[in-house]
């Protein structure tokens, strides 16, 4: 004989003994001599009795299942049905929003001379300037140590705003390193100066057979997402920005009489970036009398976020007219250890109403500490071993944007107004 079964309740355990003649359950069998009793048979097959087992288990199970947990059952249940209901819906509904890329700005540090490196969201990019010539390629170098960081190889548009060698000089050896789309400029040199017209030779040499464009007041270059609209070149500039009503600039009435400029700087190309609702002003080395007659007696610009001193910081330009009506909450100077920075063009900016900060990419060792900004504002101080350091701007098209420091990596904070 051996044991069949044992009890749902784990008590004393039934038993069921098979007769050693038949194998069946028997009524007539003598009852063993151990302790356990028979369990007469009934009518039920196995399978009735496994099924009838689990039955009385299940209402067994019920009778003892606390009251208080048949609740945390049904919401067991409901959020079974709610998973099973997500899984079904498409994979589109359940994607997360994509977080939004920003353009990305770089003021390179090609020691007083411009280059400024765009990188929209799609990728799409815009170097305004590429700094000077010689010095073993320095400026090249540092440009594309830009790009790299921006995780870019090449560059969609190369805008020289005027011919002189800090703005132009470094084009034929960029192109030794990093292949550009397009060329674009004002046109031919109008300068009278032996200097200046080698700069536009060796210009035009290094874009040989490539593509360019002569740009014009009202042109746009566009970014993919990213609007570039040019509002000044070769000496003329635009009367209104679309989608703009130019307002009257009350600044006009007390500016002062600027001198014409027969040079270059005059004829630069200025551009106006917009991003959303973020807006940065760019105006190369217009002169005082151009950034006048561009903003008076009408500002066609409006206000901007961030704006890109005039020609280094110098006084020949920045005039109050112009910065003031502008409004940039954040002021970027792009000027060399011993170039440019002057303390006029400084207090100017940053007497400007409601500028929040002044950058500068040096300190400006020919001017004093009244006119210099806190060291944690400069990308390299006097006094650093090295130079090189850029500043670096991500915007936001809500108009919000960030100004990071390379040199020491800390990052300012300029939330969307």
């Amino acid at each position: 004989m051996r044991r069949m079964g044992r009890s749902i309740f784990g008590k004393a355990p039934a038993r069921a003994w098979r007769n050693k003649t038949n194998g069946s359950v028997g009524r007539a069998a003598q009852r063993p001599t151990t302790r356990y009793r028979v369990i007469y048979k009934i009518g039920y097959t196995f399978p009735q009795m496994r099924n009838s087992t689990a039955s009385r288990t299940l209402n067994v199970r019920r009778r003892l299942l606390p009251r208080t947990a048949r609740p945390f059952t049904t919401l067991f249940v409901v959020a079974c049905g709610t998973v099973a209901l997500l899984l079904s819906l498409p994979q589109t509904a359940l994607a997360a929003p994509k977080e939004e890329k920003p353009l990305l700005v770089y003021s390179i540090d090609v020691e007083g001379g411009q280059a400024t490196l765009f990188v929209a969201p799609s990728g799409a990019s815009l170097l305004v300037d590429a700094g000077w010539p010689g010095n073993d390629g320095r400026d090249a170098a540092r440009i594309q140590k830009a790009m790299q960081n921006a995780g870019i190889t090449t560059i969609d548009h190369l805008l020289v705003t005027h011919f002189h060698d800090d703005h132009v000089g470094g084009v034929p050896q960029l192109l030794k390193l990093v292949s550009v789309g397009e060329f674009l400029d004002h046109g031919v040199n109008r300068e009278d100066s032996d200097a200046t017209r080698a700069n536009f030779a060796a210009y035009e040499a290094a874009i040989q057979g490539k593509t360019r464009r002569i740009v014009h007041p009202g042109d746009t270059i566009d970014l993919s997402g990213v609007s570039a609209v040019v509002l000044a070149a070769d000496g003329e500039h635009i009367a209104a920005v679309k989608g703009a009503k130019p307002q009257p600039n009350p600044f006009c009435a007390e500016e002062k009489k600027w001198a014409e400029d027969p040079s270059e700087n005059a004829r630069s190309v200025g551009i106006l970036v917009s991003y959303g609702k973020f807006r940065l002003l760019d105006l190369g080395d217009l002169t005082g009398a151009k950034e006048v007659a561009l903003v008076c007696p009408n500002n066609p610009i409006g206000i901007v976020d961030l704006y890109l001193a005039t020609h280094h910081g110098m006084n020949l330009s920045n005039s109050a007219s112009l910065v003031y009506a502008v409004h940039p909450r954040v002021a970027i100077i792009n000027n060399g250890a011993h170039k440019a920075g002057s303390p006029e063009a400084w207090q100017t900016i940053h007497s400007s109403p409601g500028l929040e900060d002044l950058w500068q990419l040096h300190t400006a060792e020919d001017s004093d500490a009244a006119h210099n900004s806190a060291v944690d504002l400069i990308a390299n101080p006097a006094g650093m071993p090295t130079d090189g350091a850029y500043l670096k701007v991500s915007a936001s098209s809500n108009g919000g944007f960030t100004v990071t420091n390379s040199r020491t990596r800390q990052t300012s904070m300029y939330f969307r107004k």
